[in-house]
């Protein structure tokens, strides 16, 4: 029986726009479906193809963007392509014209694309353009500036499944615990009246009621927003997220943070410093639970469904049953993944590695154009710093006694807080970029 759910008929943001190099082609992965994207240089507007070259089906995404045409070309024998995917030059072409006869067979496969809400969104169906168009995309309405509303974006790839992520998003209790001293305190933790406001093939919508006022929205396949108010100043605040189903096992979310409020605080702050102590802390916090919870609901499953699997008899996992109802009615529990012929092996074995489950350079500082330049700027810090401590020690020992202690001691001083500079960016800052272990029991 086929799912009555097309996850492929549906728009994805694949990063912020600001993450992406205008410069070099980026690989991406949806729904297992290989693509690539990158910027013609008569453009304003990115496009996303699948990526593989026709000729031998080499990756695009090793491609450059030609400096002469502007075209995509493959790096393997210099097939170019231009921004619909036609293609446009074949180097070992003896008749210039076989390119244009066999238009049609040598094309990249191009896929929709907008460019709305600073994010890059594509549409991973091929075949459907004209529904594309129709479509709307799932938009928050607090990532609107004429509101007043002021945000943030963040991307990380995440080393469990699509529905775990969603599961885990749509659970608001779990904060107090798993982000507890980064979002949280176990110790202020209360029961969570919530309320299913309405449950549909298109929307679930719940409300929460607890301190502030939240309503938690899920508009399928991959927006799950919280749009939270507090005091009688019209105060909001929002997490968006975009769940995005990647392969079998891993998935990656894009979120944005807004609030129409504190907008100073916002501006002044770096967006890298943000992801370094407040967004990658929080998934960090999640990532060993839920990796290892996922594996272990997979070896029940063989046996059991999730409903005698959980325990869930509180009003606070009322969303999370909601959407394994949805989950189960509408796409009979799984993913797409046969549809593209990808064999879904059940490695019920835990990774224990947790510098391979906790990897923040492979899943986010890679992709991120802020942590990426941060990390680089520090690198060069770092430099400097050593050179400067090297030379102002040498030049201090140098001077003759009669200018060591009104120039020299100064020189040596300052040689030391530059070591020590060096030292906190090496041990302390850089790792950041790279991997925290996150320990419970510690915390």
């Amino acid at each position: 029986m086929p799912s009555e759910f097309n996850f492929f008929q549906h728009w994805y943001p694949v990063s912020p726009i600001e993450d992406i190099d205008p410069q070099i082609p980026t690989p991406v992965m949806i729904l297992g479906l290989r693509l690539v994207i990158w910027k013609p240089k008569s453009s304003d507007t990115y496009r996303v193809f699948l990526d593989q070259c026709p000729h031998r089906l080499a990756p695009l995404s090793e491609g450059r963007v030609d400096d002469k045409t502007g075209n995509l070309m493959c790096s393997y024998h210099g097939w170019q392509f231009d921004a619909e995917g036609v293609c446009t030059h074949i180097p070992q072409a003896e008749n210039p014209e076989i390119v244009v006869k066999n238009r049609d067979n040598f094309c990249v496969q191009a896929l929709p694309v907008r460019q709305v809400n600073d994010l890059l969104w594509v549409w991973p169906d091929i075949n459907s353009p004209e529904l594309a168009e129709k479509t709307p995309l799932p938009l928050s309405p607090q990532i609107d500036a004429s509101q007043g509303f002021v945000w943030s974006s963040f991307v990380r790839d995440l080393a469990y499944d699509w529905q775990t992520l969603v599961e885990n998003v749509a659970d608001p209790s779990h904060v107090p615990f798993a982000h507890h001293g980064v979002q949280g305190n176990r110790d202020q933790a209360t029961p969570i009246p919530l309320e299913i406001l309405q449950s549909t093939p298109e929307l679930i919508e719940a409300f929460m009621n607890r301190g502030m006022k939240s309503t938690i929205t899920f508009e399928p396949p991959c927006r799950l927003e919280y749009a939270m108010s507090f005091g009688n100043e019209g105060k909001q605040v929002g997490l968006i997220t975009y769940c995005i189903p990647v392969s079998p096992g891993k998935s990656r979310i894009v979120a944005q943070f807004s609030r129409n409020f504190a907008k100073g605080l916002y501006r002044l702050t770096p967006r890298w410093w943000d992801h370094l102590y407040n967004r990658n802390p929080v998934l960090d916090g999640d990532m060993i639970l839920l990796c290892q919870q996922e594996q272990i609901l997979q070896q029940k499953q063989s046996q059991e469904s999730w409903k005698t699997a959980y325990r869930m008899p509180t009003s606070a996992d009322r969303l999370v049953i909601e959407f394994r109802k949805w989950f189960d009615k509408y796409c009979q529990g799984k993913l797409p993944w046969q549809e593209l012929g990808i064999n879904v092996v059940n490695d019920s074995t835990i990774n224990y590695d947790r510098s391979l489950v906790l990897d923040r350079y492979k899943q986010h500082t890679q992709h991120c154009s802020s942590c990426r330049n941060a990390l680089k700027n520090l690198k060069r810090s770092q430099f400097f710093l050593m050179a400067y401590f090297a030379t102002a020690i040498a030049v201090a020992a140098i001077l003759p006694d009669s200018l060591r202690l009104n120039l020299g001691l100064p020189l040596a001083i300052s040689g030391l807080l530059s070591l020590t500079v060096y030292a906190w960016l090496k041990f302390k800052l850089i790792p950041q970029f790279y991997f925290v272990d996150y320990i419970h029991a510690k915390r």
